[in-house]
């Protein structure tokens, strides 16, 4: 029998990948401004302005610079 924690685990979904402008940087740590508006602290290194791959708060990598459309369904 599996560990009921690991059972409980394997029901959660993954932590979504997002994507947002780095607005600073302070030891470590980015602030990113969201597509919708919101901040965002994660662990990780950036320059001011970049745009970045972000999960479960940490920069994963660099993401491309290409315009973003949100639309209200």
């Amino acid at each position: 029998m599996h560990n009921l924690y690991q059972q409980f685990r394997a029901l959660l979904p993954d932590p979504p990948l997002q994507v947002g402008t780095v607005i600073a940087v302070s030891g470590g740590v980015v602030t990113l401004q969201m597509p919708g508006g919101g901040l965002l602290k994660a662990r990780g290194d950036a320059f001011v302005g970049q745009k970045v791959f972000v999960r479960d708060a940490v920069v994963e990598a660099i993401a491309p610079n290409l315009t973003l459309e949100i639309i209200d369904i």
